[in-house]
């Protein structure tokens, strides 16, 4: 059941960083990619947010500030593979 939780808030998180960094028409998108960005930055932003509060490390947890962290990371991985694709070409 914690697996499943953890989908929906990385994808709530995905969808809020997506809106906030919309891309372009190149980059991949979709329900899944956007859960998968949200999964991985629910990671990131737990990790980050563990070193700022402790009590923030839980961002695959369903509150509101999982779901902050989770978005905060989603954000900070769109950042980065804008980066890397942008180097790319």
């Amino acid at each position: 059941m914690n697996f499943l939780i953890f989908l929906l808030v990385g994808l709530i998180a995905g969808a809020i960083a997506k809106a906030v960094m919309p891309g372009s028409r190149s980059e991949p998108s979709g329900w899944i990619m956007t859960m998968i960005l949200g999964v991985v930055g629910a990671f990131v932003g737990g990790w980050l947010g563990s070193f700022i509060t402790p009590s923030a490390g839980a961002a695959g947890a369903f509150n509101l500030m999982g779901i902050l962290w989770a978005t905060i990371g989603a954000v900070i991985v769109i950042a980065v593979l804008r980066l890397f694709n942008r180097s790319a070409v």
